[in-house]
């Protein structure tokens, strides 16, 4: 059965207001595409592939709510202290459901993608094998990414004779997509130089991609980035690699900046930058001016370095807030890096679409372009300045040419007659 969606303003596709969708597949874009099974008409709004959320906790899901927990400094570091004994106990079906809870909040705004940064410091592997199995029970309608991440540390953590690295080896025998790390929590800095050499090495062992928690600190003298990319750079294994968060990265001093830029280029490695959650826990121990815990994001993308955003919590014992949906994400994330020139808002939602699927290594089945899977999602505006300016839904989703969801557009009713402006 064929479908074409008509009158469509379609991202990076100018000259176009038409898909042809056949058998699950885009198989046309463009005008006057001719006929098909069934047309549907877009009334002007604007299409785009669908959100990538880069870098989210779908394990921690609502912890932040149980009352037998509270983080009083709403650091970083008490969070993974307060989360050490939580997860203690959790059976795996409780697990899955808080998983399952969470993928469902986050594709009813539009995503479709995730990659999951699922705690492995476990000596059962509870929170691996529940992502696991959601990952696969629900991959015809969402795509998920395992990441092994050892919240506790590779080799600051040790229970039942398994170390963080030990645990982080067995859930990628599991299956998991990716090798996780978190440099800056090991217990010294030569254990974090240690965990980013065996990062990289089990990596290229099992085949998997890289996604690192790095320098996730406001101290400015971490240099676990600056080694994460020397090693993928040795290994040849850059563009397999994401750095997430990387804070300290923002309070460098620009001589350093510029030479890592450079290097950055030089490697491809990957970025992900997560401004809700580290605009709320960064900057803790600063008076004024604080900081605002964020990366470079503006100068990686004026220097092609690919980043991207993510969520990272909804609601657990790191941040209290969140939603899953990433036009907040975006709003919030391109307001605190300045990404709002003339030039930006044309390329703002690679941020969360193109941008994640790169590092993700999805290229070649994602995007609007003919061949690929239909999948795509409509925004209720008529341009991506619009979309942008009034932080609009997301109306519909569409998987291998099928709806996930529809809603109608909100009605108003006003004494005041006003057309909106639109640009």
């Amino acid at each position: 059965m064929s479908k074409k969606f008509i009158n469509a303003c379609i991202y990076k596709h100018d000259d176009a207001s038409e898909i042809l969708v056949e058998d699950g597949k885009i198989k046309a874009i463009g005008t006057d595409l001719g006929q098909a099974d069934e047309t549907i008409d877009l009334a002007g709004r604007l299409v785009l592939p669908p959100y990538v959320d880069s870098h989210l906790h779908l394990d921690y899901y609502f912890t932040g709510q149980d009352p037998k927990v509270k983080n009083e400094s709403g650091t970083l570091f008490e969070a993974i202290d307060l989360w050490n004994d939580y997860k203690k106990g959790t059976s795996k079906e409780e697990m899955k459901e808080r998983i399952r809870q969470a993928v469902k909040d986050v594709a009813a705004y539009g995503t479709q993608f995730i990659r999951a940064q699922t705690d492995c410091t476990d000596p059962n592997l509870t929170g691996i094998k529940a992502a696991l199995e959601v990952r696969d029970e629900l991959k015809d309608n969402i795509t998920i990414q395992v990441v092994a991440f050892p919240q506790n540390g590779m080799f600051s953590y040790e229970e039942e004779g398994k170390t963080g690295r030990d645990l982080v080896e067995e859930a990628l025998q599991l299956g998991a997509d990716c090798v996780g790390g978190i440099p800056h929590n090991e217990w010294s800095r030569e254990d974090g130089m240690a965990s980013i050499k065996e990062i990289v090495r089990l990596a290229i062992k099992y085949d998997k991609l890289i996604d690192v928690h790095c320098d996730e600190t406001d101290d400015d003298q971490a240099r676990f980035l600056e080694m994460l990319n020397a090693e993928a750079m040795k290994q040849g294994y850059g563009q397999e690699t994401t750095a997430s968060h990387t804070c300290s990265f923002g309070s460098v001093n620009d001589a350093y900046a510029f030479r890592m830029m450079g290097l950055f280029r030089q490697s491809g490695l990957n970025f992900v930058s997560c401004p809700t959650e580290n605009l709320f826990l960064q900057g803790r121990q600063d008076t004024y001016p604080k900081r605002r815990g964020l990366t470079r994001v503006k100068e990686f993308v004026d220097n092609d370095i690919n980043v991207a955003f993510g969520q990272d919590s909804i609601v657990d014992l790191w941040y209290p807030a969140g939603s899953g949906n990433m036009m907040n994400i975006l709003d919030n994330g391109i307001h605190a890096t300045q990404l709002m020139r003339e030039e930006d808002f044309p390329r703002n939602f690679d941020l969360i679409t193109y941008n994640g699927a790169k590092l993700m290594q999805l290229e070649d089945s994602y995007g609007l372009d003919e061949g690929k899977p239909a999948n795509f999602i409509v925004l209720d505006a008529p341009s991506v300045f619009e979309a942008q300016r009034c932080r609009v839904e997301c109306l519909a989703s569409i998987r291998n040419g099928e709806y996930l969801f529809e809603k109608a557009p909100r009605e108003y009713q006003t004494a005041l007659d006003i057309d909106r402006k639109t640009k």
